[in-house]
């Protein structure tokens, strides 16, 4: 078991497996009647008729909550108790439990949220003094970001997730791995949609909301505004009697700034945030990316025990043995500890942001765990495609719907998510997005092959292919499409999808011509000479042949002659010989309408 400097042992988070006894409902999330049945060694239909003696109407297949397994289990003198998942390969599952004179305290997680453009990252700028904001594509955090100061003697580690509506995804990841959230208002702007979404996800991760009232310096600034809208989200100021903190400041000045700093650690404090770091690193991936020079690269937050260089780990997929850990400004480390954001190399494979990770005593047990994770992954990944029912089969084979294929590359996995994201939500009705691959990394000749044969375009966003890939897609004719900005992507999508709509069309009515004279010709049939009284009439026009304004006949021309000759079109002024296809029943002073059909646009 891997030892630390001091010669204390990492403990193994991997739990151990508990005895079952006679009595005992072991309780599975997603727990049908059928499996309480074989748990307490039933009929099903008799635990059936015991759901509905306690007015509760469940078939056998019905998922069931955990009061209700205990409402049957005591009725049949059973204990239940929670599964206790064992299994490695399902590390992300474990529930880790310390003892108290392992635990020690450990630096708060916060998370940075707000609405775009209110100046979050520039808060962040401030707070560690550097100049992210200036550096940014099209003036928003499109990665996030893990950063950690000392304010006080004591550590702060911060998130920074971006603003924009795309991210919201991101956003709530970042909630989900936070111990408090700075939510950030823009004094002179109010609550906007964003706001609300922050708050959401801050309340569904349960986290206590420290308001930052921002640019206060500006002439229109109004925090009693800010103040007032978000009471109404249930954030009463302490001021007014409630118990939400909010702080006045300017982050571009750096005005309030350390008020705000001292609250953290005031909420930290109360929350006695406590971790072990002696035993074996977990926690979670806050960004991963494909570095040309280092290559995966992933960005750790550790919520429990001491992640070490040379360590070896799973990460989502991915198996890791750690080759160097630094932070955000490049420092180098030999360790981390709870609560600490530091960017490791040595991955076999770039990870999905939000992963858990674990860190293994036994690097082939690593291996193993990992090999074993991208099995069910496949596997589950076959399961849910594949069809459920016969229903569904001929659902699939008889889909009439237009489909864009797409395969998207990016330069993180942050990115590729929220791209994901922000396309599936793109509506456009009788066309789907389907998006066949969403992966980190350059395009490559795998890529082109792909979109070969399934008809995709390829969306590169911060990456460019070798000039061999562009090659390739040329000769194969794969359309590639690379972009830095994610609202051009957004846009340029759902105009290819609103261009696979079947074209709608509206007739226009192009010109009027009345027939002066009739000549029958046998084998040919009826020719009508005709002078063209308004606009024009092509070949290819649709015609209604007019008679004291009733329509006769509807149809198409078969010629379309000026003397002897045949023609294109013939406009206003003009005589010309017209033979209607299909139709001899002419008489002279009927009336032929011309008309075509245009494409309208939408």
């Amino acid at each position: 078991m891997p030892k630390n400097k001091k010669g204390e042992k990492r403990v193994s988070n991997i739990p151990q497996k508990e005895e079952k006894g006679d009595k005992v409902v072991i309780y599975k999330p997603n727990m049908t009647v059928l499996m309480l049945a074989e748990a307490l060694g039933k009929p099903v239909n008799q635990v059936v008729l015991k759901l509905m003696q306690n007015k509760i109407m469940a078939s056998q297949s019905q998922v069931i909550d955990r009061d209700t397994v205990e409402l049957i289990a005591l009725d049949y003198d059973f204990e239940v108790k929670d599964e206790v998942v064992t299994d490695a390969a399902r590390f992300d599952e474990f529930k880790i439990t310390d003892s108290e004179e392992n635990l020690v305290r450990r630096p708060p997680v916060v998370t940075i949220m707000g609405h775009v453009d209110h100046g979050k990252t520039t808060l962040l700028d401030t707070i560690r003094n550097s100049r992210v904001a200036l550096g940014e594509v099209g003036g928003i955090t499109q990665h996030i970001g893990a950063y950690q100061i000392v304010h006080n003697g004591y550590p702060i580690t911060f998130i920074d997730t971006p603003g924009h509506a795309a991210f919201s995804h991101m956003r709530a990841r970042g909630a989900s791995i936070t111990d408090i959230v700075v939510l950030v208002v823009a004094a002179d702007d109010g609550v906007m949609p964003q706001t609300e979404e922050a708050i959401e996800h801050a309340k569904a991760a349960k986290c206590p909301i420290i308001v930052a009232v921002n640019k206060i310096d500006k002439p229109q600034a109004n925090p009693d505004r800010v103040m007032e809208e978000l009471s109404r989200y249930n954030l009463i100021p302490e001021a007014w009697g409630g118990d939400t903190i909010y702080v006045n400041i300017s982050a571009l000045k750096g005005t309030g700034v350390k008020d705000l700093l001292e609250n953290i650690e005031l909420v930290a404090e109360m929350q006695n945030l406590r971790a072990n770091p002696n035993r074996l690193a977990m926690g979670t991936v806050v960004e991963a990316g494909l570095d040309k020079n280092k290559g995966p690269v992933a960005t750790l937050l550790i919520q429990n025990g001491t992640l070490k260089v040379g360590d070896t780990l799973v990460c989502g997929d991915n198996f890791a043995k750690v080759r160097t850990m630094e932070d955000d400004r490049h420092i180098r480390y030999q360790e981390a500890k709870p609560s600490q954001a530091l960017m490791i190399t040595g991955l076999d494979g770039v990870p999905q942001a939000g992963d858990k990770f674990m860190v293994f005593s036994s690097e082939q047990e690593a291996k193993n765990i990992a090999a074993e994770r991208k099995i069910r992954t496949k596997n589950k990944e076959l399961e849910e495609n594949k069809p459920r029912n016969i229903n569904d089969l001929f659902n699939q084979i008889d889909n009439k719907n237009k489909e864009l294929n797409l395969i998207i590359k990016a330069d993180t996995q942050g990115s590729a998510e929220a791209l994901k994201n922000s396309l599936l939500k793109i509506e456009v009705p009788d066309v789907s997005l389907n998006i066949i691959r969403c992966n980190v990394g350059t395009i490559t000749e795998d890529d082109i092959n792909l979109a070969d044969g399934s008809k995709a375009l390829i969306i590169g966003f911060g990456v460019r292919p070798m000039p061999n890939v562009k090659s390739s897609a040329a000769t194969k004719k794969i359309q590639i499409r690379l972009y830095r900005i994610i609202y051009d992507v957004i846009n340029d999508i759902e105009a290819a999808l609103k261009g696979l709509l079947d074209p709608v069309y509206e007739e226009k009515v192009t010109g009027y011509l009345e027939v002066r004279e009739l000549f029958k010709i046998s084998k040919i049939g009826t020719i009508a000479g005709c002078y063209v009284t308004d606009g024009y009439i092509t070949n290819t026009a649709l015609i209604r042949l007019l008679r004291e304004g009733i329509v006769v006949y509807e149809g198409k021309l078969a010629t379309l002659r000026r003397f002897k000759d045949d023609v294109k079109e013939v406009k206003m002024g003009y005589e010309c010989g017209v033979r209607i296809d299909g139709y001899n029943d002419l008489k002279v002073g009927d009336v032929i309408e011309a008309s075509v059909y245009e494409e309208v646009k939408q």
